[in-house]
């Protein structure tokens, strides 16, 4: 990784990081796994198939980022600085979802800041990738980027509709065809 050849710590570093938020995302999915299971709503059931794909996206990219940090001479259980930076800031993350465990939306709202900075991060390694000519990095991160960006997107989408039901109500969004399974971008 030619990304790596200047500070090969460095990048481990940041590596680590992204393994230690990708790590904590998994399991902020499978508690909203276990909460759309239970939940009496249909139409939020209906999103247990896009976060269950969701969910093993995430889980690959924290294995892909594995063997990344391996290659390099990294250690993927070590709590590097940024690793340490990365939980301490998804305990916030994780306590909502353990404290709101039942109530669907505020997991949902979880999710969103955290797919929120998971897109910046992956943004940043793309950036350090270009900006160390190290095309076949980018075009890796870039996939994982693309990715994540869905990932955003659809838990953008799926709260504002649980919003729009909320606030006018089942009859509004059948009215208007809005069934928050169904918008996935590409």
């Amino acid at each position: 990784m030619k990304l790596a050849e200047k500070n090969r710590e460095q990048v481990i570093d940041l590596l680590c990081e992204r393994l230690a938020f990708e790590r904590s995302t998994v399991r902020l999915y499978d508690r909203i796994l276990e909460a759309l299971r239970l939940s009496a709503d249909a139409r939020t059931r209906d999103l247990l198939a896009t976060m269950q794909k969701h969910r093993e996206e995430e889980d690959q990219i924290a294995r892909w980022l594995e063997g990344r940090i391996r290659e390099l001479g990294g250690d993927d259980r070590a709590e590097t600085d940024l690793a340490r930076l990365a939980t301490r800031e998804a305990r916030g993350i994780e306590e909502v979802a353990e404290n709101d465990a039942a109530d669907v939306t505020h997991l949902l709202h979880a999710l969103l800041a955290v797919e929120g900075v998971d897109n910046a991060g992956w943004e940043l390694l793309v950036h350090l990738a270009d900006a160390a000519g190290d095309g076949e990095a980018k075009r890796e991160l870039e996939r994982r980027l693309r990715q994540e960006r869905r990932h955003l997107a659809f838990v953008r989408d799926a709260i504002e509709r649980l919003a729009i039901r909320t606030l006018f109500g089942e009859g509004y969004a059948e009215e208007h065809a809005m069934d928050i399974a169904a918008h996935v971008p590409p």
